[in-house]
């Protein structure tokens, strides 16, 4: 046995010893196996150990290259039948127990061999070459080959408790499912409530009771979320989901999840463990059928209309087995043998008012089990023979499941708010339908989750009330309404065809206008001296409109006479200061060195800072250091204090961060001003005072004109003083950075992200004015 030994350390059993060493001592090579022996041997010991007459009709098998043999336990050795019976197949074995004297399969080595003293038996490791698995494939069954196509199915988690896919794209999930991107595969889920048994149902119907999918004796629910695997025998996508009725958060959430897949699915396995069907098993299915229908339906089709999949998503909906299990009470319809049980299904669904319509077929396949474990061979038999059927449902590849999965998760996802969840219904429209409510009514809208992700916006099937806080009325052109056309009118200050200055005129004689594409002006408010109308009364109709959250009102006044004046104004100031703007600096810069003093560097000397090596620009303003007299820029001149050498003094003035160190420093008699110098100081000492001066009245003229700029800010404007950052860059605004109002939303912008100039109708510009670039991208008229 130590040459034996010394091969299995080494991994490698490219020879195989007497196992008997009845004659040889263990060292020959082994020729013949013995089933009732149960041991490999050589041609010594088989001819002396089967000499006796009752040991002659032994089976014997001629040992080939790479041969390894058969489990012992799995043969039903010991006594063990049971084991033999639920494997259904001899395995190969694994080890051999040195000191029991058997062969071991790895589950027959991990039941005997897992704990004890049996733990810390030597064994021999055995090692199949490719000519003995080719050999066993050969000789294997259907059955068998199958069982073994499953043997490295690993489940995964799809969706997760919360709604979120858990593959992050198309390449990933078939990556999992370890599969061909071109194979067509079918996709089968199960339902049922929390207990009874899905996960372990799925391991026994399609992979021989291996666990795939985890199960758990715990009380707590061991699937959470939805998990995945690939049956390689059937090419079915294989779908566990969470229990029913379990103890759960985000319990709409997670119910609503429970449809989703339901819509991907060809075909859906409800479990039920009970003695009799109850009407949760109805209902639940009901509902299904009614929200696939109101909801999926649609949403299916427009995925494959845009994925240009070939393969219709939507021709029906999925087919169901309800697979019922008892153990005191007969099967369905096993009193009336006359009756199907599918009719007898269908009367149930009648009296409850429950009708599957959206399924393409519903099934029922029952068990009794009278003693575990539980049959799963009639659900098996049901699944395949539904499976082959393609007339209603086709397989297709799992990109296109990825695709639909993901579409509807877009889709239909969110949070369901508590006031929402309904607990009348497995499936409220609620958990699939926008949860926007109108602030006028409190009607809610009518359209799918996330619409306005694709620029539809929301809809109601009620009517809307007026409000005045709100003003939601809508004006339409009578006599376009007359002739067969809807047309939308505002108010506004001035008709399209005037200039701005001249509709301006008009507005301070005749008020405002209302004008029509087709018609033209309609209406002016102060057309005659007395006796004009309202609007409504002789040329618009008037509509009331939902007010959704998050949209402007509708009958906003519109009259911007006075921001389009100022806007005028400041267009002319903006234009006088930009044309005088080099004059001006050439002037004020002669200006400033006829009054400087004598040890001032002369302003056109001046060309960057003397510190920071800054060059200075058109707009830049420089600074002399009163002790050194250099030009500086602002940052490096900042600090004050007094210069008495100079005839700066006792008060503080500007010098540089240099000359502020070096304070202590005294100058010398030559470098004190002279009487001529004194009197060119006094002259500057004057000049800055009346440039004091003059700041000062600017600033003070720009606080009334601040509050002419909110007198003048259309309603629909945003106030100034709550604008504090660009709602496009999120810059905040300063005295730098200058706020500008977008004239079709009213929200307020940086110069960068509200350059673009375009009309505005809507809003009573019927020129080109500033609009934010986020309103100048929409299409059509603003």
């Amino acid at each position: 046995m130590s040459a034996h030994t010394q091969t299995a350390e080494k991994g490698q059993n490219t020879t195989l010893l007497c196992q008997e060493s009845y004659v040889c001592s263990g060292t020959d090579e082994a020729i013949f196996e013995c089933d009732e022996c149960r041991s490999l041997q050589c041609q010594r010991c088989e001819e002396e150990l089967h000499q006796p007459e009752r040991l002659r009709n032994h089976e014997r098998t001629r040992i080939r290259p790479g041969h390894v043999p058969y489990c012992d336990s799995c043969k039903g050795a010991n006594g063990n039948i049971m084991h033999a019976s639920m494997t259904g197949s001899r395995q190969i074995a694994a080890v051999r127990c040195q000191v029991c004297k058997i062969n071991l399969c790895v589950e027959c080595q991990k039941r005997t061999h897992a704990g004890g003293n049996r733990r810390k038996h030597p064994v021999t490791v055995y090692h199949a070459g490719k000519a003995q698995e080719q050999e066993d494939e050969e000789g294997m069954d259907e059955e068998t080959k199958r069982r073994k196509m499953t043997e490295k199915v690993v489940s995964f988690l799809l969706v997760d408790e919360t709604e979120e896919i858990q593959v992050r794209n198309e390449e990933d999930f078939i990556k999992k499912l370890d599969c061909s991107p071109d194979q067509h595969l079918k996709v089968v889920s199960i339902f049922g409530n929390t207990g009874d048994g899905k996960s372990h149902t799925l391991n026994h119907t399609f992979f021989y009771g291996r666990e795939v999918f985890k199960t758990s004796p715990a009380q707590e629910s061991c699937t959470v979320g939805v998990w995945a695997a690939y049956d390689p025998v059937r090419k079915v996508v294989v779908i566990d989901t969470e229990g029913l009725l379990g103890a759960t958060v985000n319990l709409s959430q997670r119910t609503r999840l429970l449809l989703k897949v339901l819509a991907i699915s060809d075909l859906v396995i409800y479990r039920t463990r009970a003695d009799r069907l109850h009407n949760d098993l109805f209902k639940f299915l009901g509902d299904a059928s009614e929200a696939y229908l109101k909801h999926f339906t649609k949403e299916l089709k427009a995925t494959t209309a845009r994925c240009g999949l070939d393969v219709p998503l939507s021709t029906l909906g999925p087919g169901v087995i309800i697979f019922h299990e008892t153990v005191y009470t007969k099967l369905l319809g096993s009193d009336h043998p006359s009756e199907v049980p599918e009719k007898l299904i269908q009367d149930r669904f009648r009296k409850l008012s429950c009708f599957p319509e959206a399924f393409s077929s519903i099934h029922y396949k029952g068990t009794r089990t009278y003693n575990p474990p539980t049959d799963f061979s009639g659900l098996r038999r049901a699944v395949e023979q539904q499976l082959e059927n393609n007339t209603t449902r086709s397989p297709r590849q799992p990109g296109v499941i990825y695709k639909a999965l993901k579409a509807l998760s877009d889709r239909f996802s969110g949070e369901i708010p508590d006031d929402q969840m309904a607990h009348s219904s497995f499936f409220p429209d609620e958990y699939f339908t926008c949860s926007s409510v109108c602030l006028s009514c409190g009607c809610g809208c009518k359209r799918s989750m996330n619409h306005a992700k694709e620029g539809v916006p929301h809809e109601s099937k009620s009517r809307c009330r007026y409000s005045h806080q709100y003003d939601n009325r809508v004006y339409t052109c009578k006599a376009c309404y007359e002739r067969g056309m809807e047309v939308s009118v505002v108010p506004k200050t001035s008709a399209s065809t005037d200039s701005p200055w001249l509709g301006l005129a008009k507005y301070a004689w005749s008020g405002y206008v209302i004008e029509c594409p087709n018609c033209g002006v309609v209406y002016r408010s102060r057309q005659y001296w007395f006796g004009n109308q309202d609007p409504v009364n002789t040329v618009v109709r008037t509509e009331i409109e939902h007010v959704w959250p998050g949209t402007d009102g509708f009958l906003k006044d519109n009259n911007n006479a006075a921001q389009r004046l100022l806007d005028g104004m400041n267009f002319m100031a903006q234009s006088v200061s930009e044309l005088s703007l080099g004059p001006t600096k050439a002037v004020t810069s002669w200006l400033t060195d006829q009054i400087a003093p004598a040890y001032w560097r002369p302003n056109s000397q001046i060309l960057s800072c003397n510190k920071c090596n800054t060059p200075f620009k058109d707009n830049d303003t420089k600074h002399h250091c009163r002790a050194c007299g250099e030009g500086f820029c602002d940052g490096c001149s900042s600090k004050t204090r007094p210069v008495p050498e100079r005839g700066w003094g006792p008060a503080p003035v500007r010098v540089c961060d240099n000359c502020y160190e070096n304070r202590g420093i005294q100058l010398d008699v030559a470098e004190l001003p002279s009487d001529e110098e004194g009197g060119t100081l006094i002259a500057r000492k004057v000049g800055e005072a009346v440039q004091n001066t003059l700041g000062a009245v600017v600033t003070a003229m720009d606080i009334p004109l601040g509050l002419v700029k909110d007198a003048a800010r259309p309603a629909y404007w945003v106030p100034d003083h709550e604008i504090l950052h660009c709602h496009n860059c999120r810059k905040e605004f300063s005295i730098k950075l200058s706020k500008h109002h977008c004239r079709a939303c009213g929200q307020g912008f940086c110069d960068e992200c509200s350059h673009d100039r375009r009309a505005v109708p809507s809003r009573g510009w019927d020129h080109p004015v500033r609009v934010c670039f986020n309103c100048n991208k929409k299409p059509g008229d603003l």
